[in-house]
């Protein structure tokens, strides 16, 4: 088939190409998430489509369509097992847009496919609200308008420029009413989220297993950002923040202990602070889970839009359902505190249990070094302090890839960590330090979460990426509570005291990009991460609160939704009137030939000519001419001249260079000259 040029295809032809591509724009984001089977049937469909546009060949019938649709269901189910829910439906709504596209046979088909594009378009936003996307839909929008235009123009017109020209204009006039809709419309959070949207996207899950963790090293992606509002900023090896804590331990998988007495509240955890507090601003990416990662520590959270948030005896914020939207608040921590019972007690018993038959030759470890006389009575710090010595100096090695521990299932993961290979990330360290601290009957516990965070030089703002996850250890000393070690500090110093986290190898593009220009990379992910920031709390982060704080703002003393409402139906209600207006004004104001000509109808009918509001000037002039004879000939000409200026051919002199007043000085001039005829004022 040969291509016959862009400008000798035909109109419909143009207009479906257009549409076509079009749709694959929108669908292209999709495509990370959809089934690969999707993506190429959609494509394929996409193609064919083009190449009947093309040939203007006739389309498929309605069985060949059926019986891709049957397919595409059957399809979905296979790969969802269900035909219900946010993937299952996109997947199936993907198909539905590419598979319409094959029966565009009159402009109500075209119409389906442009309010499902549209449709489409909205679904992007279940998955991302980030910038890029938003662009990406924009660009969607104006392509569908366009193409909406065309549907709607004569045959032959307009060019695909005017069309994208008339979109973009009618795009721009909705834009104060969208602005405004953004600004009062009430908010409903979570605003984009389904029910199957609660799975964790990060390891702080309440649950952790060795190479959990080295997974999302990673994962560059941001966690959560930053910013200093008062305070001294903290160290980088100050800067833990504390998920969930890890104290049941079956001898695979640690996960969050179960309190042994009723819960209480945080009154429990006997935080002592000390020193000065840092005030941070934290704007939380919604990582969907039921925890809040604070900075250690955070006695008190102020209210949060649509979440609840409860901290546990053991510092840990939780939420009472997990969090599926940007949350930012401002708090006040102390990087210096102690916390927990300075008496050993019941609560303790959960940090001290081991299962039985599980990694024998540490316990037998522990069990000697507390038979020699130095280590018999010696106390909890001492003990830490040994264990960091040995990791410091005994050969341990810090990697993202320490490879299977315990591949044989024996239980001995951790036996054959500290004896063997020594080799391991943060939660290989923390867990082989926790169990050697229980062996040696020292309450310990894992404390999972982020440490250390990058500063963008663009904006200052602090950045906490997921590869920033990390696994420490606490354990618990008489007189004093629970007290920090992180034995990642002894075998990777750089990793906690400069917040260097473990890469990947680069990419053969990432490394001729690099080496070309090596700080080039990072300049524009700094770049990229402020101006996501911007976005992030200029339109993603806009919540009730600053609906209310608005509100205020505004006068209202004690605002509440009803009241946006109020105000939100009567700005909208005024804008509608003043549209109207304004309507009404430009049309009088736009069309001087109707005013000029109803003057000279109003004359005639009033002196018995039979003329009617859509009687033409050709046809007023016949009527003037059958019954004032000859004399009438200076109005007939006058009003010919004025039907001309209204009907005449886009060639004729006078349509080109038609004006207001052109029209105003016709109707004069007819006027003039019915004078004689009806014994008429001069006006």
């Amino acid at each position: 088939m040969t291509w016959p040029g862009w400008r000798h295809l035909p109109r419909e032809s143009r207009d479906t190409l257009f549409l076509l591509g079009v749709i694959a724009w929108t669908v292209l984001p999709h495509t990370t998430h959809l089934p690969p089977w999707c993506s190429a049937l959609t494509a394929i469909m996409l193609v064919w489509r083009g190449a009947l546009a093309v040939r203007s060949a006739p389309l498929p019938g309605r069985w060949v369509l059926a019986a891709v649709l049957a397919a595409a269901v059957a399809l979905t189910f296979a790969t969802h097992r269900t035909l219900l829910g946010k993937e299952a439906g996109v997947t199936l709504l993907v198909v539905l847009v590419a598979l319409k596209t094959l029966e565009l046979r009159a402009r109500r088909d075209a119409f389906a496919v442009f309010f499902l594009g549209f449709f489409l378009v909205l679904t992007h936003f279940l998955y991302s609200q980030s910038m890029a996307i938003a662009a990406a839909m924009l660009v969607s929008v104006w392509g569908l308008l366009a193409a909406l235009v065309l549907a709607h123009m004569p045959v032959g017109q307009p060019s695909l420029l005017q069309a994208a020209a008339l979109a973009g204009r009618f795009a721009l006039f909705g834009a104060p009413v969208m602005a405004l809709l953004f600004v009062l419309f009430p908010r409903v959070a979570p605003l984009w989220g389904m029910p199957g949207d609660a799975g964790a996207t990060t390891g702080l899950s309440g649950t952790m297993r060795m190479g959990m963790i080295a997974e999302l090293a990673l994962d560059t992606s941001i966690a959560m950002r930053l910013r200093i509002v008062s305070g001294t900023p903290p160290a980088p090896e100050a800067l833990y923040f504390r998920g969930p804590v890890l104290a049941d331990f079956d001898g695979e998988t640690w996960r969050v202990a179960g309190s042994r007495l009723p819960q209480r509240g945080a009154s429990r955890a006997n935080l002592r602070v000390e020193g000065e507090p840092v005030e941070i601003e934290v704007t939380l990416e919604p990582l969907r889970l039921a925890t809040l990662p604070a900075l250690e520590a955070t006695p008190e959270l102020p209210p949060l839009d649509g979440v609840r948030a409860l901290r546990r005896d053991d510092l840990h914020w939780v939420t009472e359902r997990p969090v599926a939207e940007r949350l930012r608040y401002t708090a006040k921590s102390w990087p210096r505190f102690l916390h927990g019972p300075t008496e050993r007690d019941i609560r303790l018993e959960d940090a001290l249990e081991l299962p039985p038959g599980f990694n024998p030759r540490l316990l037998a470890w522990a069990a000697a070094l507390r038979r020699e006389p130095r280590y018999a009575l010696a106390d909890a710090p001492t003990l830490a302090a040994m264990l960091m010595t040995r990791i410091r100096t005994e050969g341990y090695g810090y990697t993202l890839t320490p490879g299977v521990y315990d591949d044989d299932q024996s239980g001995d993961a951790i036996d054959e960590f500290w004896f063997d290979r020594k080799l391991g990330f943060c939660e290989h360290f923390a867990a082989a330090f926790v169990v050697a601290m229980r062996a040696l009957d020292v309450p310990a516990r894992i404390v999972t979460g982020y440490q250390g965070a990058e500063r963008n030089p663009v904006d200052g703002s602090l950045v906490v990426r997921q590869s920033f996850a990390h696994a420490w250890a606490e354990y618990w000393q008489p007189g004093v509570g629970w007290r920090r070690a992180d034995p990642t500090a002894a075998v990777a110093p750089d990793r906690i005291e400069r917040s260097r986290a473990l890469e990947a190898s680069p990419g053969f593009v990432a490394s001729a990009f690099g080496g070309f220009a090596p700080d080039a990379l990072l300049r524009l992910r700094a770049l990229w991460d402020a101006t996501n920031n911007r976005w992030n709390q200029w339109v993603l982060n806009y919540s009730r609160s600053a609906q209310v704080d608005l509100l205020q703002r505004l006068g209202l003393q004690s605002p509440s939704w009803q009241d946006l409402v109020l105000l939100l139906l009567g700005i909208v209600s005024s804008l509608a009137l003043l549209g109207a207006g304004w309507a009404w004004w430009d049309h009088r104001r736009s069309d001087p030939w109707l005013s000029a000509y109803a003057r000279v109808r109003r004359a005639a009918v009033a002196h018995g000519v039979t003329a009617g509001d859509c009687t033409p000037p050709r046809t007023l002039a016949a009527a003037l001419h059958a019954r004032a004879g000859a004399a009438a000939e200076p109005v007939v000409a006058a009003l010919h001249a004025l039907d001309a200026l209204r009907y005449a051919r886009n060639d004729a002199p006078l349509a080109r260079h038609a004006t207001s007043a052109e029209a105003r000085r016709l109707a004069r001039a007819a006027l003039q000259a019915m004078r004689p005829l009806f014994n008429l004022p001069l006006r």
